[in-house]
């Protein structure tokens, strides 16, 4: 392995991550009435929906599993609602109007992501693999 190797690993659990929370909140957009991303806002929307969901969920489950241990299995989802509460307010690029809009598309963003944060590395580190494979 070489010296650049933790620093790609690194890039690309971003890029997952960046790219999980942009396709959630794009489907979010499609199929959730009341759930708007503005193309100008966009990316900033996204950028801040990663950023803050990285940092809430570790910290929602070290105060779930401190305060409430039962409630261990939902910080992924709180953490979804409590990052795109924080993302509404920063810019005018994500809008979510209503209660149905904010469980269905939190709800939806929290299942997309979560999707892509399983999916998208076995496609990375297949194509590395094989990559790998056919230096060797």
């Amino acid at each position: 392995m070489g010296a650049g190797t933790p620093m790609v690993v690194f890039l690309i659990r971003a890029f997952i991550f960046l790219a999980s929370a942009a396709l959630g909140l794009w489907i979010a957009s499609l199929i959730v009435d009341g759930f708007t991303v503005t193309a100008s806002g966009f990316l900033v929307a996204v950028i801040v929906f990663a950023v803050l969901q990285s940092i809430l969920t570790p910290w929602f489950l070290v105060m779930s599993r401190k305060y409430a241990n039962a409630l261990t299995g939902g910080v992924g989802l709180v953490s979804t609602v409590a990052a795109l509460w924080v993302a509404t307010l920063i810019g005018d690029g994500l809008t979510i109007s209503g209660t149905s809009a904010w469980v269905f598309g939190s709800l939806t963003v929290w299942i997309v992501t979560m999707l892509g944060a399983l999916i998208l590395p076995l496609i990375f580190l297949r194509n590395r693999v094989q990559k790998r494979n056919a230096e060797v």
